[in-house]
């Protein structure tokens, strides 16, 4: 019988410039095929630290299974680690539609001044971008247009930080370090709170939520607590992104 092909991992090579770079990482990503099955290959807890988590991307390189959205976060930033010029951080939407609420997350991507992402997804347009947006609003508002034309309105925006490239850090990664309530929100002031966001990030002035507000933070929404935060995200996060 013949055994099935299993995708060579990309390597960074110095002739290649980062977008060439970012496309070969999208184009493995679409090699392992996104996860219609209903069964997730690979347990993805977002509050473990980012240690744990790169070596359940290392375990994704040597099985070569078909991965969903937070799949493909982790991924990205195993297989970006190492490139300082690319800061990557996760960004989550919250959309609904027929009555439903489904949930997404892609991995932000910023270098030489411009935006892009990275990610897995049924649809083509709810997954990698180019990097070409000027803005952090600019990428957000693209997504929010690719998602209008399968009649989903998007309700919440999540961004978090910029991710380490120490693989070994012990600290998790900070999902949702600014939450907009974007279906309540002028688009003017989207842009104004996502550009005042992503110049503080440049800045990094900027510190994980939990590490100098947990009251804060527990106070924005009740799927915070602890519990329910293990229990729940990471199965929710890509069951029904967008069918």
């Amino acid at each position: 019988c013949v055994q099935p092909s299993v995708p060579p991992v990309p390597n960074y090579k110095l002739s290649m410039s980062i977008p060439e770079w970012l496309q070969a990482i999208q184009t493995y990503m679409k090699m392992l095929q996104y996860n219609h099955t209903g069964t997730q290959f690979f347990e993805i807890r977002k509050t473990r630290p980012l240690s744990g988590l790169m070596e359940t991307a290392k375990e994704m390189t040597r099985e070569s299974l078909p991965i969903k959205c937070l799949e493909a976060v982790i991924l990205g930033i195993y297989l970006t680690n190492g490139q300082p010029s690319v800061e990557r951080f996760p960004i989550s939407f919250k959309t609904h539609f027929s009555g439903n609420y489904f949930h997404h997350v892609v991995l932000g991507i910023y270098c030489n001044g411009r935006y892009g992402s990275l990610g897995m997804s049924r649809r083509s347009d709810l997954m990698d971008k180019p990097l070409t947006y000027r803005t952090l609003s600019d990428l957000i508002f693209e997504f929010e247009d690719s998602y209008k034309k399968y009649l989903h309105s998007v309700k919440k925006v999540k961004i978090g930080l910029y991710v380490p490239h120490e693989p070994h850090s012990f600290q998790p990664i900070e999902w949702k370090q600014l939450v907009l309530n974007v279906s309540k929100m002028m688009r003017t002031e989207v842009r104004k709170e996502l550009e005042k966001f992503a110049r503080d990030m440049r800045m990094k002035i900027l510190k994980p939520s939990s590490a100098h507000s947990p009251m804060k933070e527990r106070s924005r929404g009740k799927s915070l607590s602890p519990r329910r935060r293990q229990a729940s995200p990471q199965r929710r996060t890509c069951r029904r992104d967008k069918s």
